[in-house]
Order: C-alpha cells, then sequence, then structure tokens
C-alpha cells in the first residue's frame, strides 16, 4: 500500500518533510479493524509531532502519523464484535499505534464510530478528534449536567479552531449554556456565530470585553490556545467553585495555588488518554462517536469542514500543514483519498 511519512523532523518547506512509500497492507489480529480509508483531517497535533518526534536523528522505517481517518472496514480481526466487513466507519485513532496517512489502517475497533450516513466522506473526517476532545472536555472533565447546568455560562478560548468550533455547538445546542468565544478577526467572528456562540470576544483585551458583555465571572472555561498565556486571566475570569479544562499543555508550570481561593477546579484533556493507557473505559469513545453520530445525522449539530484537498498525495499533505502551522485555519481541513 501507499503512505506517507518522514525520516526525519524537518520544516514542512524541506523537500524530505513528507515522502512517499511503499508498505506493506497489515493483518488486524484481536480487536483491531482494517480499513480502508476514504478521507483524513490534519490537526495540530499532526504538525506538532512531526516537528519533534524524529529531531537530531534518521530513522529506518518512515513514521506514519495522522489522528483523523474515515473508510471502510475491509477485514477484522477474530475477537471484533461490533464492526463486519463493509461497514463505514470513522475515528482519531492511537497516538501510540501507526496513523492515518495511508491507504489503509488498523485501529482497536473500541475507539471507531460508524459513519454518520448523511455526511460525505469529507465532512466525516473532519469530526472525531476535535469532537472527541470537544465532548470529553465538557462531559468527562467538567462533567456538565443538561439539567442542572443550563443557562451557565461557558467561555471557549479559540472559538474558530477545529476543537473550539465543534464545543460551541455541543455547549449551546446540547447544553443550553450561555457561550462566550474569543476570535479576534471579523471572519473567525463570523464563523463562531454560525457555530453559535452567543457573544464572541477578542482575546487581545478579554477581561474588558467579557465584563462589557455583561459577565462578572464565568462558571466554565475551555483553553483551547495556550495556557501559560492565559493563565491569569483565566484565574481573574473563573466563577468561584468553578472549572477551567486546558488542551494545551503547559510549556512552564503553572500557579495552580491562584485557584485556592475560589475553590475552582483545573483538568486537563488529552483525547488519546484512553487508547494510550488502554484504560477500562476505552470503549467510551466508540460510543461518544456513536452519540455524535446520531447528532450529525438529526442535523442537531453540523461538520466543521472548511476546506478540502483532492488526492492522497505528499504535496497536498505539506499543503495541509502549512496551513494549520500558520495558526490561521478556520474549522478544519481535509484530504479526500
Amino acid at each position: 500500500m501507499k503512505a506517507i511519512g518522514f525520516k526525519t523532523s524537518l520544516p514542512i518547506n524541506e523537500s524530505e518533510s513528507f515522502i512517499m512509500f511503499e508498505t506493506p497492507v497489515p493483518e488486524p489480529k484481536g480487536r483491531d479493524l482494517l480499513v480502508k480509508i476514504k478521507a483524513i483531517s490534519v490537526n495540530p497535533v499532526d504538525f506538532k509531532i512531526r516537528q519533534n518526534s524524529a529531531k537530531d536523528t534518521v530513522l529506518e522505517v518512515p513514521k506514519i502519523i495522522g489522528w483523523d481517518a474515515v473508510g471502510t472496514v475491509e477485514a477484522i480481526g477474530e475477537g471484533v464484535t461490533f464492526f463486519k466487513p463493509g461497514d463505514e466507519v470513522y475515528y482519531a485513532g492511537d497516538l501510540t499505534r501507526s496513523g492515518s496517512n495511508a491507504e489503509y489502517q488498523l485501529v482497536d475497533e473500541r475507539i471507531v464510530g460508524l459513519k454518520p450516513s448523511t455526511l460525505t466522506y469529507t465532512e466525516a473526517a473532519a469530526m472525531p478528534l476535535t469532537a472527541l476532545t470537544a465532548w470529553e472536555s465538557l462531559y468527562d472533565r467538567i462533567r456538565i449536567n443538561d439539567q442542572k447546568d443550563k443557562g451557565k455560562s461557558i467561555l471557549i478560548i479559540g472559538g474558530a479552531g477545529g476543537v473550539g468550533s465543534i464545543a460551541i455547538q455541543l455547549a449551546k445546542k446540547i447544553s443550553g449554556l450561555k457561550v462566550i468565544a474569543t476570535a479576534s478577526r471579523a471572519e473567525t467572528k463570523e464563523w463562531c456565530k454560525a457555530m453559535g456562540a452567543d457573544v464572541v470576544v477578542n482575546h487581545k483585551n478579554l477581561v474588558e470585553e467579557v465584563h462589557a458583555a455583561g459577565f462578572k465571572e464565568i462558571d466554565f472555561i475551555l483553553d483551547f490556545v495556550d495556557l501559560n498565556s492565559y493563565w491569569d486571566i483565566l484565574v481573574e475570569l473563573i466563577k468561584p467553585q468553578g472549572h477551567i479544562v486546558s488542551i494545551t499543555g503547559s510549556a512552564t508550570p503553572i500557579a495552580l495555588n491562584k485557584l485556592k481561593n475560589k475553590s475552582v477546579t483545573f483538568s486537563w484533556e488529552l483525547m488519546y488518554t484512553r487508547s494510550m493507557y488502554q484504560t477500562d473505559d476505552m470503549e467510551k469513545q466508540r460510543q461518544i462517536l456513536n452519540e455524535l453520530t446520531k447528532l450529525l445525522d438529526n442535523g442537531i449539530i453540523k461538520s466543521t469542514l472548511t476546506q478540502t484537498f483532492n488526492g492522497f498525495t505528499v504535496e497536498n499533505l505539506k499543503e495541509a500543514h502549512r496551513l494549520l502551522e500558520s495558526g490561521k485555519t478556520i474549522g478544519k481541513v481535509v484530504i479526500e483519498y
């Protein structure tokens, strides 16, 4: 099969930052599905791993990355119970395994959902990683209760990005929260409004704009941009006994003691935790994806696809990475095979 990977971490404009190569089609065993891929999308995790996982070394075998895919089940392992050959599926994969930048991929059935029937391959490929991250942030970390918390406020840092776009929809349309999203350009503000944000504020004057919008404090805050840069602002804005969730990591230690007087809860969110550690509730991701499929098929939420490249080529994958690295993308970028 054809695959695209890299042997060393290079800037995306270098000729061998990605290379096309041939590799055997893998054989499914246990609970694995062999999926013939129809489309993939690109996320910030893709370029971050490309930039950092093979520094100052040259791998013997190219590393295949990619963590969003939609396709058809070609074959199944002997332990598979949820799927059969011919099923159309979508998933975000597993950081510890070979990725989706290939014609075929093995993936554990417990982290796979049935593709929404009303969506095209490209529309579906845009969803898994960001939707799982947003869902887990809201319902596994904060544990928002749709009845108890309806009408409470949530601030989403990075509303026009891939995760922010679906988090706005879930928070507003599923949980009935009052959604404040950050965006600074006219097009990103418009996008956040289209996703369902009640208020859009500029991150450059965040405290002032949140207060001007009528919110003294915020019940819940989701950081999808840069925790270190926003930490003191989030501490100021969060309501006593509120909850902050971040997906961005921290280059330097954060001062959790600043949350003490307000008795605020802080959580990290990494969508790969379940697959990386084979947690007892690993199958929860299949259940979440299937729930998202229902929401998408019923038109309650919508795909965040904004740009499509046609053809599984090195050039298209490089261009997708360039766009993500610019930090200017809105929604999701997808490559259709």
